[in-house]
């Protein structure tokens, strides 16, 4: 059976529950993002809960108001980005990270920083918009299927995808707006 029509399935199985609407219109929004995406609806709930437990023990071992992490997830590799004080409090998040069931990697790109301003956090908002925008008007990549996170700047890619896709995934994110770095995690399907 055709994914969009399992979705759509499952959309009209979630509506007639009872309960509240929204849950029903999330998981229709969550199946329309598996359907676009290369990774199994296993792995793709799955990164989801990744992020999720990374997050709750991250924030569990780290109380302070001097550590920002954020995890994200891509086919179980978890990404590190954010600040943190020193190494040992940078390491020790690696080893917060590992111990969530499922993670295959961690990439720990956590700057060693002071917190960076809720204008830095804006700005890294904006070029992650300008560079999935730039990615989905390109027929020649799979914008839908790549993972964009931005930090200080420096923009991360993640996502299964062919050598050609990298290739041209990259050269869109290096020449947008307000990017100074690019670090491309892919995992190269071809």
């Amino acid at each position: 059976m055709n994914k969009l029509i399992q979705i759509a399935l499952v959309g009209v199985a979630l509506s007639q529950l009872h309960g509240c609407a929204a849950v029903a219109v999330g998981g229709a929004a969550t199946g329309a993002s598996v359907a676009m995406d290369r990774r199994t609806a296993g792995v793709y709930v799955g990164d989801q809960e990744i992020e999720l437990r990374a997050m709750s023990r991250l924030n569990e071992a780290f109380t302070e108001k001097n550590v920002n992490i954020s995890v994200t997830s891509y086919n179980r590799q978890a990404l590190l980005t954010g600040q943190v004080p020193d190494e040992p409090t940078r390491a020790r998040a690696t080893e917060v990270v590992k111990g969530v069931p499922d993670v295959r990697t961690v990439f720990n790109e956590l700057n060693i920083s002071g917190v960076t301003s809720l204008t830095a956090r804006a700005n890294d908002t904006t070029i992650t918009g300008n560079v999935k925008a730039r990615l989905l008007r390109n027929e020649q990549v799979p914008g839908t299927k790549i993972k964009v996170v931005t930090d200080s700047g420096v923009v991360y890619l993640m996502g299964l995808v062919t050598k050609t896709e990298a290739e041209i995934a990259t050269g869109i994110a290096r020449t947008s707006s307000g990017v100074t770095k690019v670090v491309t995690l892919f995992e190269i399907i071809d």
